[in-house]
């Protein structure tokens, strides 16, 4: 689980990252049911956020070009954390 404490531990970049689908189970974006590549930053102020795209892009790219999951259920599915780590979530 992600805490303020580990947040504000670790240094800058990517920390977390995973595939799931774009769907109701999943991130559900567009509804397209493709598979879909995450990846959770650190920004350099202790925040962070989740970027996503097509699975077969890698973890750069997304983070560089990806689009921001903005719904905290999916932030919260995706990388658990406690409510001060959410507060730091970067919308």
């Amino acid at each position: 689980m992600l805490t303020l404490k580990k947040l504000k531990e670790m240094k800058p970049g990517i920390f977390a990252t995973g595939t799931t689908t774009d769907d109701q189970n999943g991130i559900n974006m567009t509804g397209s049911g493709k598979a879909l590549r995450w990846v959770a930053t650190r920004g350099t102020i202790h925040d962070w956020t989740i970027y996503t795209h097509e699975a077969s892009f890698n973890e750069q790219y997304i983070k560089d070009c990806g689009d921001k999951v903005y719904n905290k259920k999916t932030v919260e599915k995706l990388v658990p954390c406690d409510s001060k780590a959410l507060e730091m979530y970067r919308q």
